[in-house]
């Protein structure tokens, strides 16, 4: 009996101010929410990452010039090169590329000054490009074999170059190439170890050479090592292309960008969970301060009470009462409100929500705690009071 009717009356005084016992929910409130949403975040983005991970894989390598082989001014890799990367056992797929400069390409008639002082990157290709990269098309073909034994003048979109042309899927298309009009015959789709390829067009070696350069050197080489071995291959790759002369190959695993993105992520989540944190320490600041002002208000009351026979434990016992349930309350809709923001941002993001639901509970601990602390001062202070007292205060 006693318990229950000092719940009903620490209940009932919560009820019946309900924009101070809304001002005292906020702290833990946000607090909370702060936290699970910085961590729920985190690790939904962590899990994308992951994700991304496992479906590009983190056996790709790409192998750049660092010197000149033969008399190309520009840093360009043996002719045979893929053939060198092949020799390796650890290296299961190799393709080339040419980079080409000097070519303005033009979407439409009139924006040739446009693109001339932007221009558009042109990549000259074999038909293995998108199968060592992992990726497929958006729209259309690739570049055949066919294109390549007839110098066919067909040109494969990046898919951010695709969007900034406007083209439709299926639409028929020709841009044009320094002189001479190419037809889009595909969209290449989204890149994600290697940005740049995002916005570039790219056509066949055999084309490249009839229209363009006498001989399409590669300057760049992309490498599928297999599982476990990506250290190794990337140590040995400069050796066997360069037959020796290491110093003039460079390798990079592009996964590593993506790492560092998921450590620069954990810096943020630590960051956001230390604001959470911040913001449930004012709230209990503000619990403080809205019950000291409640006691004074509540002055007649408490009067009344103890002049019927409470106890002072009694009257403390009901402000404290007053102060957990404010961190009970706060807690559980703070760590609502963090599960919608992440749930919300996933959709949004795309990716696939991660949440510790084993630690919501912690959280709300957290907050009934810091509620409880913050409560004790008022509770002690409310339980001092005698009745004359609280005449003088009314």
């Amino acid at each position: 009996m006693y318990l229950r009717d000092l719940l009903g009356v620490a209940g009932s005084g919560l009820v019946a101010r309900k924009v101070r016992t809304f001002m005292l929910l906020l702290g833990p409130l946000i607090g909370v929410g702060a936290m699970v949403a910085a961590v729920g975040l985190t690790d939904s983005a962590k899990g994308d990452f992951k994700a991304k991970l496992a479906e590009l894989g983190t056996d790709l390598l790409v192998v750049d010039a660092a010197g000149t082989f033969g008399s190309a001014q520009t840093p360009t890799l043996p002719e045979d090169a893929v053939e060198r990367a092949l020799n390796l056992s650890t290296v299961e797929a190799a393709s080339a590329i040419a980079e080409l400069s000097g070519i303005v390409t033009l979407p439409y008639a009139g924006a040739e000054d446009f693109y001339a002082a932007f221009p558009i990157p042109v990549i000259a290709a074999d038909d293995d490009l998108p199968e060592v990269l992992g990726i497929g098309l958006a729209h259309g073909r690739w570049i055949s074999p066919a294109d390549e034994s007839h110098a066919t003048r067909a040109v494969v979109l990046g898919s951010g170059l695709a969007d900034e042309y406007g083209y439709l899927p299926g639409e028929l298309r020709t841009i044009r190439l320094g002189a001479f009009d190419y037809g889009v015959v595909g969209v290449l789709d989204l890149v994600e170890l290697r940005g740049e390829l995002n916005d570039a067009v790219f056509i066949a070696l055999a084309a490249a050479e009839r229209d363009f350069i006498d001989d399409a050197i590669p300057t760049r080489l992309f490498v599928r090592s297999s599982d476990g071995t990506t250290q190794s291959t990337a140590a040995a790759l400069p050796t066997a292309i360069a037959l020796g002369g290491g110093d003039e190959i460079t390798t990079d695993v592009p996964s590593k960008a993506l790492a560092t993105k998921a450590e620069a992520d954990k810096t943020v989540q630590r960051t956001a969970f230390m604001a959470g944190v911040l913001a449930l320490l004012l709230g209990a600041i503000g619990i403080v301060n809205v019950m000291s002002i409640s006691v004074i208000q509540r002055s007649n009351e408490i009067g009344i009470r103890r002049a019927l026979g409470h106890r002072r434990v009694t009257i403390a016992l009901q402000f404290l009462l007053e102060a957990v349930a404010v961190g009970l309350l706060g807690g559980i809709f703070g760590a609502a409100l963090g599960i919608g923001v992440v749930w919300a941002t996933s959709q949004v993001l795309e990716w696939t929500m991660v949440l510790r639901y084993d630690l919501v509970p912690w959280w709300v601990v957290i907050s009934i705690g810091v509620a409880a602390l913050a409560g004790l001062a008022p509770s002690v202070k409310a339980a001092r009071l005698e009745p004359l007292e609280t005449l003088r205060l009314g």
